[in-house]
């Protein structure tokens, strides 16, 4: 009598599924505007220099109103701050500070969570046990009092964000892995990959994880935007870059007193910070749009 044969379907490069994704999503008219807004935020980011009409640490003319004419027929179109930057280009440049950090961050609470989840999902036994203490742990602390207790003993840097949000962040992205694995680990190409001898090394990257990566990709989008939203709090409160430096939270902070007389100070930042979180809960809920069409 013959054996079953374990029939291995061809695996698809990573090209052809981005390809197939960007497709996708022009059928999206919600994936089709979180990409406009975040693209463009990405574009002025990367020609900032070209684009920031001043120095954004240059001073001018204090407390000029949006729209405002300077000498050599420059003119503040967003108005100044109460120490007369530009907001306009200090926005623009601020821009690149929060598209740096926040992907940043987010990638390698990533890269942690999902080693710690693959190996707590796939081994099981005491690495289970250990890792899923310790992200319970982890994540029994308010996030945000979390933040403020890290970088309030390490110090306010944009390394030292970053170190915060990873170690506040990759606990949840663990969990969410784990549960993947979970259910993955048992599927019939992982028991095809065992048959052949494949290290478990090989399974979880090679076979596991790109079988995961739908719900990881929908959660990566959400979370950038939450940490855009963190890293905005805690300039806010005045732990995040330390000044001159742009800083949309910081814009805030620093002129949230003025807020009732110059009201474009602060809204013109929260603007920035709306639209770039906006544009990537837009993108996931595309994402997670065309998923549940497949």
């Amino acid at each position: 009598m013959n054996e079953p044969s374990l029939k291995i379907l061809p695996r698809r490069s990573l090209l052809a599924r981005m390809f197939g994704l960007s497709i996708g999503l022009r059928h999206s008219p919600v994936a089709v505007i979180g990409v406009s807004l975040v693209g463009f935020w990405v574009f002025v980011a990367v020609f900032a220099l070209l684009l920031a009409p001043f120095e954004p640490n240059a001073t001018h003319l204090p407390f000029a109103k949006p729209g405002t004419e300077f000498a050599g027929g420059s003119v503040f179109w967003l108005g100044t701050d109460h120490l007369g930057r530009d907001v306009l280009s200090r926005i623009i440049w601020g821009s690149r500070t929060v598209l740096f950090y926040a992907p940043l961050a987010t990638f390698l609470a990533y890269v942690v969570g999902i080693m710690a989840g693959l190996v707590a999902g796939y081994k099981q036994r005491w690495w289970d046990e250990i890792l899923s203490r310790i992200s319970d742990i982890v994540l029994s602390f308010p996030v945000l009092v979390l933040y403020i207790i890290i970088i309030a003993t390490i110090g306010a840097s944009g390394v030292n964000i970053v170190i915060a949000i990873v170690f506040a962040s990759a606990p949840g992205i663990m969990r969410i892995v784990r549960g993947l694995t979970l259910d993955l680990r048992n599927r019939d190409y992982v028991a095809a990959a065992r048959t052949r001898g494949e290290s478990s090394l090989y399974i979880m990257w090679v076979e596991i994880l790109p079988n995961a990566r739908g719900p990881l990709i929908v959660d990566a989008c959400l979370r950038v935007g939450y940490v855009i939203i963190t890293i905005g709090v805690l300039g806010f409160l005045g732990l995040g870059l330390p000044p001159p430096d742009p800083d949309w939270g910081g814009m805030i902070n620093e002129t949230r007193a003025m807020a009732m007389v110059f009201p474009h100070m602060t809204i013109f930042p929260c603007l920035a910070i709306s639209s770039l979180v906006l544009g990537f809960n837009l993108l996931a809920d595309g994402l997670r749009e065309l998923s549940m069409r497949r």
